[in-house]
């Protein structure tokens, strides 16, 4: 009994000596413990002007990450839209009231230090004006559809206009409205060019 007692302890001792052996147990090629070294002023001040590191503090290293834009994106998509103002045509004059829909992303992804941004939006823009139609000043409303565009295809950005149901307007009448609208193409590429820029700048 006492002889297995013994036995059991120094199996104990054994188990535990060759959990921490190594700690102990340090040989002469073994790596040398780190020691504190107090910084002088100048590397202080060299560590402070390291270049600036984009994203999150926690994210020192300039791995991926991904900033949801959406909020900022859609107001202001809305804001400078609706600040186009009227447009002047040889048979009447027309604004955008709203925009009814302006659904997509738009993101800032950090990536090995880098900025990226992009963007994937789609839009409707209600209008009304007024036209001079045989001799009668006609109130007409409709809708202007921007298919879906997305960062640096601003070049390629095309309008479909959809007129509201106007029964006494002829079909050459809305031909020509519709044509008038699409004139709206060119302030508005320019305002989501400025868009686009700020979104560059965040």
């Amino acid at each position: 009994m006492e002889n297995g007692g013994v036995s059991s302890e120094k199996q104990q001792e054994a188990a535990g000596s060759s959990y921490t052996y190594w700690v102990r147990e340090a040989t002469a090629d073994a790596a040398p413990l780190p020691v504190p070294k107090k910084l002088n002023q100048n590397e202080i001040i060299s560590n402070q002007s390291q270049p600036t590191v984009l994203g999150s503090v926690w994210n020192r290293a300039g791995t991926w990450e991904e900033k949801n834009l959406n909020k900022w994106a859609s107001d202001r998509i809305k804001e400078l839209l609706t600040s186009v103002g009227s447009m002047e045509f040889s048979g009447g004059k027309a604004e955008i009231a709203e925009v009814s829909n302006c659904s997509g992303d738009a993101f800032l992804v950090t990536v090995r230090n880098r900025k990226r941004v992009g963007y994937n939006y789609e839009l409707t823009l209600k209008v009304k004006g007024e036209w001079i139609i045989g001799g009668e000043k006609k109130m007409v409303k409709g809708h202007i559809d921007i298919p879906e565009f997305s960062f640096g295809e601003l070049d390629e950005l095309q309008m479909q206009v959809r007129l509201s149901e106007e029964k006494d307007l002829l079909q050459p009448d809305k031909l020509q409205i519709s044509q008038d609208l699409k004139l709206f193409l060119s302030p508005v590429r320019e305002k989501l060019v400025k868009f686009e820029q700020e979104l560059k700048d965040r």
